[in-house]
């Protein structure tokens, strides 16, 4: 029997707490390369303080975390970012008075004239990456239909369009994998399904994707996979038609009811 490949993002006994309080509760999983994940739970689950620990925004108490075969508990955001992990947050942090298109430029990684220097020496290189830069921000601007407001302050769009533009931040990375924090959250039937459209289409190119989602009928219809968390515990590891039947799942998070 051939043994299943080790998943893309691992955790083991990850654990989180705030005095006395353990929001995470020795989590593992494994989220399969090239998937798209649903994480659920109920409001205080201990979702987004387990996506705050896997990209080093939140320390844990112990366990361990693997993103691509090497460890990354302890490494800086920034660090992760640059192997390749990237996440969206529920409440988009755009820099607001500068314009969609500058968004874009700030977060593209490797610019040479980060580093003191090298203004001084290499200045036809840092132009040389700068127009490389400019033509990605272009290419994901037109991907994420953001194109027609690139000029416009980013703390001018609307819910929706701040939320394609958080996803258009993290591309300019050409990350392995996308954490979504509640993408759906307050943006519109239509923005909504052209978010769904580019994440899917992302997928297909190999983007591995795990969602923090209320919206079920979204999780059920584009998930692979879907994993329930309630009180700092994973209860529910599997696919939409295993969810639609588990007990604890109706009762707890789909609004069933179980009469006797």
């Amino acid at each position: 029997m051939t043994e299943a490949p080790p998943g893309l993002l691992v955790t083991r006994d990850v654990s989180v707490s705030f005095g006395g309080f353990r929001a995470v509760d020795r989590v593992s999983l494994s989220i399969k390369e090239g998937s798209i994940t649903g994480l659920i739970g109920p409001n205080g689950a201990g979702k987004s303080t387990l996506f705050n620990a896997i990209v080093g925004e939140q320390a844990c108490d112990s366990g361990a975390i693997r993103f691509d075969g090497r460890g990354i508990g302890g490494l800086s955001p920034d660090a992760i970012y640059h192997h390749g992990l990237a996440r969206t947050f529920q409440i988009p942090k755009p820099f607001a008075a500068m314009s969609v298109f500058e968004n874009l430029m700030l977060a593209a990684p490797d610019q040479p004239g980060e580093r003191f220097w090298v203004p001084v020496v290499a200045r036809r290189s840092i132009d040389r990456r700068e127009r490389q830069i400019a033509e990605r921000a272009h290419e994901i601007l037109a991907f994420t239909t953001l194109d027609g407001v690139a000029d416009e302050a980013a703390g001018q769009l609307s819910g929706g369009q701040q939320k394609l533009l958080e996803l258009a931040r993290v591309l300019m990375s050409t990350p392995k994998m996308i954490m979504l924090d509640e993408p759906a959250a307050g943006v519109n039937p239509t923005l909504t399904r052209v978010l769904i459209e580019k994440i899917e289409q992302l997928n297909a190119e190999g983007c591995t994707f795990l969602i923090i989602e209320h919206d079920m009928d979204l999780v059920m219809r584009h998930c692979h996979s879907i994993i329930a968390m309630s009180n700092g515990r994973i209860i529910y590891e599997g696919d939409a038609a295993g969810a639609q039947s588990n007990e604890t799942l109706l009762d707890a998070y789909l609004g069933a009811t179980a009469d006797a």
